[in-house]
């Protein structure tokens, strides 16, 4: 990886201009060439940044691979491309003028987001938002399920509404929520979609095949929330609506966070798996391409990155969005560095606080 080579490389680089307390270090005036055990870690780097060399020719390679996936994802549901290419059916986008009050949750990371905002065409009149912590107990493990997950959720959403009808802010009656789920569902309408597996740091078996919206309907009702999902999206789909709602020629998003994906505005006749009756009169339908399991003999793998996905909790799978996400990217740092470690103690004080998983 390009950011654990350039991590390593500064540590080294900045451990050897300071050279005290690093006894295979050589002393500020000796103009000896470096020690073998200092030369060994250097190595390490050296070694790095030939594994992840990205010159034109081999970008091409993986541009080549991924368009080569993308279309293999168009042509047939559920076929044998990595990227699932998801029918989003979004098949307009905002242009700007819309005007309302909206209510919107956001699951894709180690924290849930709720919020209202008014929109007051052209810009944004009020935003209240929630950001709220999930348990690592309801995200994985034995008691991961999808009930106490979605009851969680609720329950939050539940105390947000509560809350901004006792400032008097609100009206009573039902409410309409925008559901941002940023893990892979087949969807079958703008309003539900199954679950195809989970990602990053989520392993809630019991919830995979299981309409999302549904899930969430169920806990909302169960604690008398008055509120219907009336659109279901990917982070990525939603980046791509708010973009188009400032600007118009806006017809991709991309998301660098805890995961990686990306979506797109595709002409809806080149999408082969779309039953002539599904076509849009736009002509048009934003597809979500689940590109973080995008896996190529292009990508540049290396030890870190081989040894990081067997111990992670989906082996052999979201290959390019373990080289690239922040979830992963401080692990492989970690990783260089207990190796630099390894190979000369005491420069970087030895294993410590390295051989703890970040």
């Amino acid at each position: 990886m390009a950011a654990a080579a350039v991590a390593a490389d500064q540590k080294v680089v900045t451990m050897t201009s300071l050279r005290e307390g690093c006894a295979c270090a050589a002393p500020p005036d000796a103009a000896a060439p470096p020690m073998p055990k200092m030369a060994a870690a250097q190595r390490v780097v050296a070694e790095l940044r030939e594994a992840c060399a990205m010159p034109a020719a081999r970008l091409a390679e993986v541009a080549a691979a991924m368009a080569g996936e993308m279309e293999a994802g168009l042509a047939v549901e559920g076929g044998s491309s990595e990227m699932k290419m998801i029918v989003s059916y979004v098949d307009s986008l905002p242009t700007g003028g819309e005007e309302g009050s909206f209510y919107a949750l956001d699951l894709g990371g180690t924290n849930f987001r709720v919020l209202r905002v008014r929109l007051a065409g052209g810009g944004v009149a009020e935003r209240v938002a929630r950001e709220v912590p999930i348990p690592p107990g309801l995200m994985s493990g034995g008691g991961a399920t999808s009930e106490c997950l979605f009851g969680f959720i609720a329950s939050a959403l539940a105390e947000f509404v509560g809350e901004e009808e006792e400032e008097g802010g609100l009206d009573g009656g039902e409410r309409e929520l925008g559901f941002t789920f940023s893990f892979p569902v087949h969807q079958t309408s703008i309003a539900s979609g199954t679950r195809i597996r989970w990602t990053k740091a989520f392993a809630v078996d019991d919830a995979i095949g299981e309409d999302v919206v549904a899930a969430l309907q169920a806990a909302m009702s169960e604690r008398g929330l008055d509120m219907r999902v009336s659109a279901l999206i990917n982070d990525t789909v939603g980046t791509l609506a708010a973009g188009s709602y400032y600007d118009e020629d806006v017809v991709a998003a991309v998301i660098l966070g805890t995961g990686t994906n990306a979506s797109y505005v595709e002409d809806a006749t080149a999408i082969a798996k779309l039953h002539p009756s599904q076509l849009p009169a736009s002509n048009t339908m934003v597809i979500n391409t689940e590109w973080g399991s995008f896996a190529s003999p292009c990508l540049p793998l290396t030890e870190f990155d081989e040894a990081l996905d067997q111990e992670s909790l989906n082996p052999g799978e979201q290959t390019y969005e373990k080289l690239i996400s922040g979830m992963y990217l401080g692990e492989i740092v970690r990783r260089v560095l207990l190796k630099i470690s390894s190979r000369c103690p005491s420069l970087l004080g030895g294993a410590g606080e390295l051989a703890t998983p970040f």
